[in-house]
């Protein structure tokens, strides 16, 4: 993984090389709109508050707990155990990034919806709280942090969310023999190159035209930029928006031309 000091360089690289946030610039229809009515939609839904309650709680929890990391590992504590406080702190996204999850599965009116990597619940009570009547299947490694994730859904009042725990490379394939047809696909899991191609290639046939893929971390390193760079070529990838935390991919049967954008988030 990349330092701080390293991060920092390649998002001044990414600022300076996006596209305004306005979406001014943007010669893409779908692309303008998607910023317009998503990306800038600062209205504050009436579940925000609530999820972001529950984060303020786990970022004040110090209660141990034991941790299986089948990934890349954390930036900061890789214990075999760790504080609540401690695992909120290093791995829950940002509530920018939870908050436009819910509004890309709100917009696309997104059923079903897959996450590899629940860590303790708030990125996935924001895609299940985006629709109701749709159903989150959430993989997790850790058995003691789906016991927390799944605490957070019941507070918050979330029952559309099927855990599976266990080792991705072993609840995967399952998954996806029960689930045909994914909607919306967030993969914030194992961040290294060889697992993250090795998880696109077994979802392209659940994904169709419609599907939106969201990638976590795209530069976190350069394991993570190589993957991020190999998806972009892909046959099957028509568009891709670089938000430089997360990537977007897109696999519209319209877009005759493949297109890649870097915008301001």
């Amino acid at each position: 993984m990349y330092s701080p000091f390293q991060l920092g360089l390649r998002y001044i690289h990414y600022w300076m090389k996006s596209s305004n946030s306005k979406g001014h610039g943007i010669h893409s229809p779908f692309v303008f709109e998607l910023v317009e009515k998503v990306f800038i939609d600062d209205r504050n839904f009436y579940v925000f508050p609530l999820i972001e309650a529950a984060r303020e709680e786990l970022l004040y929890n110090n209660t141990s707990i034991a941790v299986t990391d089948f990934g890349a590992g954390s930036r900061v504590n890789k214990n075999d155990s760790r504080t609540i406080s401690s695992i909120a702190k290093s791995s829950l996204k940002p509530k920018k990034f939870g908050q436009l999850l819910f509004r890309l599965v709100n917009y696309f009116g997104s059923s079903t919806i897959l996450e590899l990597g629940t860590s303790l619940g708030i990125t996935t009570s924001y895609l299940a709280a985006a629709n109701h009547n749709g159903l989150v299947i959430t993989l997790e490694g850790a058995p003691e942090i789906a016991k927390q994730a799944e605490r957070q859904f019941q507070h918050i009042g979330l029952h559309n969310i099927e855990q599976v725990v266990g080792n991705f490379d072993e609840t995967l394939s399952n998954v996806l023999k029960k689930n045909k047809i994914l909607d919306f696909v967030f993969i914030d899991g194992n961040h290294q190159f060889e697992p993250t191609i090795r998880y696109f290639n077994m979802l392209k046939p659940n994904l169709q035209e419609n599907s939106v893929l969201v990638f976590d971390d795209i530069h976190w390193s350069k394991e993570m930029e190589k993957a991020w760079a190999a998806i972009k070529e892909d046959d099957s990838v028509t568009l891709t928006i670089d938000l430089f935390f997360i990537g977007l991919v897109f696999f519209r049967k319209e877009q005759k031309k493949k297109q890649h954008f870097i915008v301001q988030f």
